[in-house]
């Protein structure tokens, strides 16, 4: 049955609660005010409109209401709840507003409006130039310009620890630097020992760094110019170009003596080596000569003529084998005693242009003169084995 039909018996209602014949449709302002009043009265508020409408909101108005506030609350607590952390930084989580952890790359969960983090970069390198004019340790007055890299080590410490790390690793720097350069004399600083310096410098900036818990760490400290005052710069520059002069001198005479010693040091194993095989040569040809000589000596005392007349045609074989001159004795038989002289010299060196080679030429004194000097020696000595072997049988 409908809600306005005849026969309700006067009680003709709505849903949207007009009574009477009025068969039209809702007034949205009614609506408008009715919601108005009902929202009112959920917030503790009083509901407007007309004193005699004493409508309540309905109890699932309510449930809706709440669900959808409950349901935008659990959506941006879980939005708020994940974050990442990129591969560079590192994640300061913070619990109530207190420190509580440092995370790690990657993706985290936090406590939706009691947990904040903070990253912090841990790769990135920093630099900045610091100059300053002091006291070496020689009591001379330099300029000293210094780059420093440094990046966050501990990002804690950076965030909680020092109110101001910038400043402070500008002023540890600072007072590292002065305490090496008063530990050293200009030239080291200047020339002779930069990287030790530089070395010291960071190990100095370090430790003050660390002491005050900055969280930072140097990783490289570059002296980019050290020089005198202004007033003495001449000078100085004068004093390092002589040094480099004799730098190079002494380089030049190290290189020369490097390449003379090890010659002369050759030259003198050369002539030591030959000294030793000279006192060998020597002293095996005095070896020999003393054998040979006891052995003549053996023979001597048997037969001593025999050795006298050995030995003189042995050493007259000698000197005559050294000679192009021929001397024949005919003993004076047949031409009253005449010395005969033969410059085979001559002959041997007119011999090629003036007859054949199967030719032999014949002397003014009808000798032949194709017989070489070695076979004379070999008649000499065949004549002289006769003659030993004519005398041992007498």
């Amino acid at each position: 049955m409908a809600w306005n039909e005849p026969g309700n018996g006067g009680n003709n209602k709505d849903p949207w609660g007009n009574r009477g014949n009025d068969q039209g449709p809702p007034d949205l302002d009614e609506v408008v005010r009715k919601l108005q009043q009902k929202m009112g009265g959920l917030f503790g508020g009083k509901g407007g409109g007309n004193s005699g409408d004493s409508g309540q909101a309905p109890s699932g108005g309510f449930g809706l209401i709440g669900l959808g506030v409950l349901v935008a609350i659990i959506i941006a607590g879980a939005i708020n709840s994940f974050y990442i952390i990129e591969p560079a930084e590192r994640g300061v989580v913070q619990r109530f507003g207190a420190y509580h952890s440092v995370v790690g790359p990657g993706p985290h969960f936090k406590i939706p409006f009691i947990d904040s983090y903070q990253a912090v970069n841990v790769d990135q390198v920093n630099k900045f130039v610091q100059r300053a004019q002091m006291l070496t340790k020689d009591e001379n007055i330099v300029d000293v310009t210094v780059e420093v890299q440094f990046r966050i080590q501990d990002a804690a410490d950076f965030l909680f620890q020092d109110a101001n790390p910038g400043q402070t690793i500008n002023d540890s720097m600072e007072s590292a630097l002065r305490e090496v350069v008063g530990k050293s004399k200009l030239d080291e600083i200047m020339t002779e020992n930069r990287g030790g310096i530089a070395i010291a410098l960071q190990s100095g900036t370090q430790e003050l760094l660390d002491l005050y818990r900055t969280g930072l760490i140097v990783t490289n400290i570059n002296i980019q110019d050290a020089q005198p005052p202004e007033a003495v710069r001449d000078a100085f520059a004068d004093a390092i170009k002589a040094r480099e002069d004799k730098e190079r001198l002494q380089n030049q005479a190290q290189a020369y003596a490097n390449d003379v010693v090890p010659r002369a040091r050759g030259a003198a194993a050369r002539l030591i080596e030959d000294a030793k095989a000279y006192k060998a040569k020597v002293t095996a040809e005095a070896d020999g000569e003393s054998q040979r000589f006891l052995s003549l000596l053996k023979e001597y005392e048997g037969s001593p003529k025999v050795t006298r007349e050995r030995l003189y045609l042995e050493t007259m074989q000698e000197v005559l084998a050294k000679s192009a001159k021929v001397l024949l004795n005919n003993n004076g038989e047949g031409n009253g005693g005449n010395l005969t002289y033969l410059p085979l010299d001559r002959i041997m060196q007119q011999q090629p242009m003036t007859a054949p080679r199967n030719t032999a030429p014949q002397s003014s004194f009808g000798v032949d003169t194709s017989a070489s000097t070695d076979q004379i020696n070999i008649d000499s000595r065949a004549n002289r084995g006769s003659l030993s072997r004519e005398r041992g049988g007498r």
